[in-house]
C-alpha cells in the first residue's frame, strides 16, 4: 500500500528531474558551457510551472474544482498565471540587466509572444494537474468499491452459513431422531458423531476457505452418520478421494447435494440407491451424486428446503465464473454434478 501511494510522486521527482535538467542535457556535447548564470536564466520558468502544478494539485483541485465551483477554480488559475507572468517578467528583465548586459541586445519576437507563450504552458501544467488529481482520485473510489464489495460479499457469505448451518442441524437431529425407536446404541452413537461434525460446523469452518482435505474427511464423516438409518434394501456407494494435494475450498459446498440425496433417495419399503463420488484432477473437483428418486410430498416439513438455493448463492459469490452445477431427474433418477475450479 505503502508503495502504490509513494508511486505518483516518483514519477512526478523524475518529471520535474527531467524538466530542470533539460538545458544541462542540451549542452552535455555542445561547444558551450553550462554556467549558473546561463542555468539562472532558465530555471525560474520550470519553478513558475510547478508552483503551478502543486497550487492545483494540492489545493485548488480539492477545495475549488471538486465542490463544482468550475468558475471559480478558472479564475483562481488566471490570476495565478497573471502573477506568475509578471514576475517573470521582472526577473528576465533583472537577469538581463545584471547578467547579460555586457551581450550586445539582438532582434527577436516582441516580450508580448514570450508571456502568451508561459500562459499556455502554465494551462497546459494546470490541466496536467487536473488530470493525474482526478485519475489518482478514480483509483482511490474504485478502491473503495471494491472494498464495499468486498464486505458486502463477506456480509452475505456470512449470512448464507448462518442459515446453512441450522438447516444442517435440523435435518441431522431429524435422522437421529428416526434411529431412537429403531436403535437406540446408533442414535448414541449418532449423537457422538454430530458432536464432532458440529465442531467443524461451528469453529473449523470460520474461514472463508479450509484445506480440501479437512473437508473430504467431514464429508466422510458426515455420510457416515447419515448411512446409519438405511435399511438393507439401500445401495451406499462412496468414492472419495484420501488427499486433498493441498488445495483448499469453502466449507460446506458439497453437503446441501448430499443430504438431498439421503432425503429424496431412500424409501423404508423399496428398494433404492445412492452413489456418490468426488474426485480430484489437476484444479478440478469434481461431485456428482445418483439416487433413486423418492420425492418428499408437500407436507413434510423435515428441512427448510433452503440447501439447494443458499448453495448457488455460495458458489455464485465464491467461484463466479469457476463452477458448473446441473441438477435434474433423469429417467428413476436424480443426478447431481458440481465441477469446481480450484485454482
Amino acid at each position: 500500500m505503502r508503495k502504490n501511494k509513494a508511486l505518483p510522486y516518483i514519477i512526478q521527482l523524475i518529471g520535474w528531474g527531467i524538466v530542470f535538467g533539460f538545458p544541462l542535457f542540451l549542452t552535455w556535447k555542445g561547444p558551450e558551457v553550462m554556467t549558473w548564470t546561463r542555468y539562472l536564466g532558465y530555471v525560474f520558468v520550470p519553478v513558475a510551472f510547478m508552483i503551478v502544478f502543486y497550487a492545483n494539485y494540492f489545493l485548488l483541485i480539492d477545495r475549488i474544482l471538486f465542490q463544482k465551483n468550475l468558475l471559480q477554480f478558472l479564475l483562481s488559475n488566471l490570476i495565478l498565471f497573471i502573477v506568475l507572468n509578471l514576475g517573470l517578467e521582472w526577473w528576465h528583465s533583472y537577469y538581463f540587466l545584471h547578467y547579460v548586459s555586457r551581450e550586445l541586445p539582438h532582434a527577436g519576437p516582441p516580450k508580448i509572444m514570450f508571456m502568451f507563450r508561459d500562459l499556455l504552458m502554465m494551462g497546459l501544467t494546470a490541466a496536467l494537474s487536473v488530470a493525474i488529481r482526478m485519475t489518482e482520485n478514480w483509483y482511490v473510489i474504485e478502491g473503495e468499491k471494491r472494498e464495499l464489495e468486498k464486505v458486502r460479499t463477506e456480509a452475505e457469505l456470512q449470512n448464507l452459513k448462518s442459515q446453512l448451518n441450522p438447516h444442517f442441524l435440523f435435518n441431522t437431529l431429524n435422522n437421529i431422531y428416526s434411529l431412537i425407536a429403531v436403535s437406540p446404541d446408533r442414535a448414541q452413537y449418532a449423537v457422538h458423531a454430530l458432536s464432532r461434525m458440529l465442531r467443524h460446523v461451528l469453529y473449523e469452518d470460520k474461514e472463508q476457505f479450509v484445506a480440501l482435505e479437512q473437508e473430504l474427511l467431514f464429508i466422510k464423516s458426515y455420510i457416515e452418520l447419515m448411512s446409519l438409518r438405511l435399511s438393507e434394501k439401500t445401495d451406499l456407494q462412496v468414492s472419495i478421494p484420501e488427499d486433498g494435494h493441498g488445495k483448499i475450498i469453502a466449507p460446506l459446498l458439497f453437503i446441501s447435494l448430499i443430504e438431498n440425496a439421503f432425503k429424496h433417495g431412500i424409501s423404508p419399503s423399496e428398494s433404492s440407491f445412492i452413489h456418490i463420488c468426488l474426485k480430484l484432477e489437476d484444479r478440478k473437483i469434481y461431485c456428482r451424486i445418483e439416487n433413486s428418486n423418492f420425492p418428499k410430498k408437500d407436507n413434510d416439513r423435515s428441512g427448510s428446503g433452503i440447501g439447494l438455493a443458499n448453495l448457488h448463492k455460495r458458489l455464485d459469490l465464491l467461484y463466479p465464473g469457476q463452477y458448473r452445477l446441473e441438477t435434474g431427474v433423469k429417467g428413476d433418477k436424480f443426478v447431481a454434478c458440481l465441477q469446481i475450479d480450484l485454482q
